[in-house]
């Protein structure tokens, strides 16, 4: 991981927006009146899926992802102007919160600005055709990183948003080669020396499809020595085999405690149940019980949180990156107070610096028990709707629950579960 990392970070919690999709008007204007709604959440960035101009060559849907990008250094003229980022970016300032900005630098458009000037810089086959290490991304030109004038036009456009924004979320980052991660880091530092670098990495099965054709894809253990968080990409098949029945939860919990021991001491895992990429957790949790404990479990992991927009409202509709695809706010689910919660419970120090243990409790119940200085907080989730038993070391009697202040009885050393999700903290 980056030497400089704070485990601060770990009380971070992300509020992602697809600008065009999030209001109405689908501008950066109008997304600042939303600004207080997510502050309220707890939120301490907000991250903007891309904001630039979207390539329209092979575009994929009428208006196009916002990952192919056209041209790095504009702003898409449909969500506004360099100006009104600057302006949303101090709001989002005023209030106390932080932007991030989408990074999206393993491919361009079709059409993009760097490909009619320099097609020296995107990978080719031998015939001289544009080559795409995955298939699937139709829409985009993938650069290749031999070429040092890319690595300079690149980290001098970073420098240009360092002025701005507070943090960077690199799209795939593992198959940007590390080494100009590790350049681009040092070399914006000297503009924003404490900017926060977010790295959407990558599965196992990925890697190894990546690394068979004989190109740079970098592990989590890899990607840590230049980015400050990253994604849980690399448990994700275990967390979806998990749910499919494939395997039990002593299986899903025994790749979780495995992350501390296999990255540095100070990693940080961005830790969500759904992101633009994947459907939403209502869709994967359609009984209401089991998505509040899902959300409380995830969120009291060790780690930062994402909540992606509209996931506060138990959105169940995934939106497209295609096309047009509003969000519609008018749900009868409201996980703020939830969310909120729990993210004020991780900016206490035991879940940030404590030891962390997780534990399969039987039925379909799991535990994290957090210890620092003989104090311990233990957070017990029940993901299958099932009642239950937990074993604690907590000292028989009645303690409250930090979640909603209810009572929680330890008798003999077992907590009785359920429904719903308990926090318990003994001094």
């Amino acid at each position: 991981m980056a030497d400089d990392t704070n485990i601060e970070l770990r009380k971070t919690q992300i509020y992602s927006v697809f600008v065009r999709n999030h209001t109405q008007e689908g501008t950066l204007k109008a997304l600042e009146k939303d600004l207080p709604r997510i502050k309220d959440l707890g939120t301490d960035f907000v991250w903007l899926l891309p904001i630039n101009p979207i390539g329209k060559v092979d575009r994929k849907g009428e208006l196009g992802s916002p990952y192919a990008i056209q041209d790095y250094r504009k702003i898409d003229p449909a969500i506004g102007t360099w100006d009104d980022l600057i302006h949303l970016a101090h709001q989002i300032h005023q209030l106390g919160m932080k932007l991030m900005i989408d990074i999206v630098y393993n491919h361009t458009s079709r059409d993009s600005v760097l490909l009619k000037e320099h097609p020296e810089w995107f990978l080719h086959d031998e015939a001289g055709h544009l080559y795409n290490k995955n298939p699937e991304w139709s829409d985009v030109a993938e650069l290749d990183y031999s070429n040092k004038g890319l690595w300079d036009y690149q980290i001098e456009t970073l420098k240009q948003y360092a002025e701005v924004a507070d943090g960077f979320r690199c799209d795939v980052a593992p198959q940007v080669p590390l080494p100009f991660w590790l350049a681009a880091r040092k070399e914006v530092g000297e503009v924003k020396s404490d900017l926060v670098w977010l790295a959407e990495s990558t599965g196992g099965d990925y890697i190894r499809e990546i690394r068979s054709k004989g190109f740079w894809i970098s592990s989590d253990g890899e990607i840590y020595r230049a980015f400050d968080m990253a994604y849980d990409y690399d448990i994700d098949q275990d967390w979806h085999d998990y749910l499919a029945g494939k395997t039990t939860l002593a299986d899903y919990v025994k790749v979780l405690n495995r992350q501390d021991l296999t990255y540095p001491a100070n990693y940080i895992k961005m830790r969500n149940l759904e992101n633009h990429d994947h459907e939403r957790a209502h869709d994967l949790f359609p009984n209401l019980n089991d998505l509040v404990n899902w959300t409380a479990f995830s969120e009291f992991q060790k780690g930062a949180t994402l909540v992606y927009a509209g996931q506060e409202s138990g959105m169940v509709h995934t939106p497209t990156l295609f096309d047009s695809d509003k969000l519609n706010w008018q749900t009868s689910i409201d996980l703020t107070n939830l969310i909120k919660q729990m993210h004020e419970l991780s900016q206490s120090e035991i879940q940030v610096s404590g030891s962390c243990e997780i534990k399969d409790e039987g039925n379909d119940i799991v535990s994290i028990t957090y210890t620092k200085n003989q104090k311990r907080r233990m957070g017990i989730f029940t993901l299958q709707s099932n009642n239950g038993r937990a074993k604690t070391q907590f000292e028989d009697g009645a303690y409250e629950n930090l979640i909603d202040g209810t009572r929680v009885v330890v008798a003999n050393g077992i907590v009785d579960v359920t429904y719903k999700p308990i926090v318990i903290e003994e001094e």
